[in-house]
């Protein structure tokens, strides 16, 4: 497989957004942040001109319209070319199909859970499942608030899914640990009554 021109998924979002109509970047963050979109993609104004910019010089988004607001600057909309229509369609279809290679931070740290200590370790992720707590109920609370319609915000049900396995895995690994069944360096492992 070629390695696309732009990779950044912030790209994905902008195209994305695009195809439901044009639109000036501060439009595009302002509509990212009011879905809620932080979750899926870093939305921050420096990254968002940039990655404007890299569609534009690929030829995968135009400039169709200057407007001026009274007194504000100008503001330029953009709408998707035919081969940005066509590389998005390509994109999405390829991350669907394909899983990817991803680094969590978290995965990374678990791999070292054993320098924590089993106190440690089970505090930790206790604290953990806490926080992930809070995001569960966090962002089931803002969904249905969203007010559209299900397919447009379904990677935060994607999400829901997957926090609640990590919260799941948390809890189940914490409570091994605390009772002695995972075994730990140095330690015997409980037998499982």
């Amino acid at each position: 497989m070629a390695k696309r021109k732009i990779s950044n998924t912030l790209a994905l979002a902008v195209l994305g957004l695009l195809q439901e109509r044009e639109m000036h970047p501060y439009e595009i963050a302002a509509t990212l942040r009011e879905r809620h979109k932080g979750g899926s993609f870093k939305i921050n104004s420096g990254s968002l001109y940039d990655t404007v910019e890299a569609l534009l010089g690929h030829g995968w988004i135009e400039a169709v319209e200057v407007t001026r607001d009274g007194r504000r600057p100008e503001r330029t909309v953009y709408g998707p070319t035919a081969l940005g229509q066509a590389e998005f369609v390509r994109w999405v279809d390829e991350l669907v199909r394909v899983p990817a290679a991803e680094y969590p931070k978290f995965l990374a740290a678990v791999a070292y859970l054993g320098a924590l200590g089993p106190r440690g370790a089970a505090d930790a992720l206790d604290e953990r499942a806490g926080h992930l707590e809070a995001r569960i109920a966090e962002t089931a609370d803002i969904l249905p608030s969203i007010g559209l319609p299900r397919l447009f915000m379904i990677e935060v049900e994607f999400a829901l899914h997957a926090l609640r396995a990590e919260l799941e895995w948390t809890r189940a690994t914490a409570a091994e640990i605390r009772d002695g069944t995972l075994a730990w360096p140095g330690t015997e492992a409980a037998t499982p009554a």
